[in-house]
């Protein structure tokens, strides 16, 4: 789907995923109905458009945005889906300090991190899909920098960038008995070892953290 944009979502298909958690030693599987995901992440020709704004310190259309926080990629996916006359996905308090989402909107939103790793695997079974120097930007050939989006092989399902070049915020709480309101990242950045570029590293920031290899992609309720 070509959103007119410089936006290409993929319909991703129903199945299942198991999570896990290095931290905890736990595992858990979880069912997912078909949703939609970008081919790449937000660029910062895209959030500069939605929001006249670039953040970061390196600037070019069509790098990843970063230094984004996940509460303005939440406040981008509600403006984003206004402009295009759908419904906002998520209901944010007049202070900003909560989010609800509205599971039956239409509208644009962060996938969660089942629907994030259930992509990236894309039916593979192993850490990869791939060769790491031909599918990621990572600490061992991105020079220390950021780079354009969809530089690399993408996933048997047509999907670039999910490992490497920036991380992913993604919907989920990641332990709110230990860390509050953390929310989850996925799929390593630019300045990560290659250990960090694997499909079930899970990591953990405060919603207002900011840095310059975090970024987001965005994700819709697949049309009925």
């Amino acid at each position: 789907m070509e959103t007119g944009a410089g936006l290409e979502l993929l319909t991703i298909p129903a199945g299942w995923v198991t999570l896990s958690d290095r931290r905890t030693q736990r595992s858990w599987p979880v069912e997912l109905a078909p949703y939609q995901l970008a081919t790449v992440p937000v660029t910062q020709a895209l959030y500069a458009d939605v929001t006249g704004e670039r953040p970061g310190a390196t600037h070019g259309d069509r790098l990843p945005v970063e230094g984004v926080s996940w509460w303005e990629a939440v406040r981008f996916c509600n403006a984003l889906s206004r402009r295009h006359g759908l419904d906002p996905a998520y209901r944010l308090d007049v202070e900003g300090e909560e989010a609800e989402w509205d599971a039956a909107a239409d509208g644009y939103r962060l996938p969660t991190e089942a629907e994030w790793e259930y992509a990236w695997r894309a039916g593979t079974a192993g850490p990869r899909y791939g060769q790491l120097d031909d599918i990621a930007w990572y600490r061992g050939n991105s020079q220390e920098r950021i780079h354009d989006v969809g530089g690399k092989r993408p996933n048997p399902w047509g999907l670039y960038d999910m490992l490497g070049n920036t991380w992913d915020w993604c919907w989920d709480i990641y332990d709110a008995e230990v860390y509050g309101t953390y929310r989850v990242l996925r799929g390593g950045g630019w300045f990560d070892e290659h250990w960090s570029c694997r499909a079930s590293v899970r990591r953990r920031s405060h919603p207002t953290f900011q840095v310059d290899d975090l970024g987001f992609r965005l994700a819709r309720n697949a049309p009925r």
